[in-house]
């Protein structure tokens, strides 16, 4: 389980970074979230080259997911995994479904300002999230 920013560098491509909790202290506060929505691919999906639709928490609920970057470099995620997406510019990234189970995640919109203004405290609605999730998956 790990938290992560996707986001657009200077060079107009998109990048991923891990965020540690000790090193943001801010996350332990907590944000508004106004809509959450869930979403489901199946597994094969390929989704070819896109920026995010708009600042955005992805937090995977089940099944894995791979994002591509310009670069050539793929990162996987998984239940538990939190992303703060929001390379919202550039180029963007692919994302793929991987393995044989469907992937399930749980989406926030994310107004708060992000990392790059110095501010990770929106990452605390993709916590709670993620708690909301393991009570779903214990549940069913």
């Amino acid at each position: 389980m790990g938290i992560y920013r996707l986001f657009t560098g200077s060079d107009g491509q998109s990048h991923i970074e891990e965020v540690n909790l000790a090193d943001h202290p801010e996350l332990k506060e907590g944000t508004d979230a106004k809509n959450i929505n869930f979403q489901e691919g199946p597994p094969g999906r390929f989704i070819d080259w896109h920026p995010a639709p708009r600042r955005q928490y992805v937090i995977s609920l089940s099944g894995q997911i791979e994002i591509g970057l310009g670069d050539g470099t793929t990162s996987r995620y998984g239940p538990g995994d939190a992303r703060l997406v929001e390379d919202t510019t550039g180029q963007g990234h692919t994302t793929r479904v991987i393995g044989d189970q469907p992937s399930i995640t749980a989406v926030s919109p994310s107004s708060r300002l992000g990392p790059a203004d110095g501010n990770l405290g929106g990452l605390v609605c993709a916590t709670s999230i993620l708690l909301l999730g393991r009570f779903l998956s214990k549940a069913g």
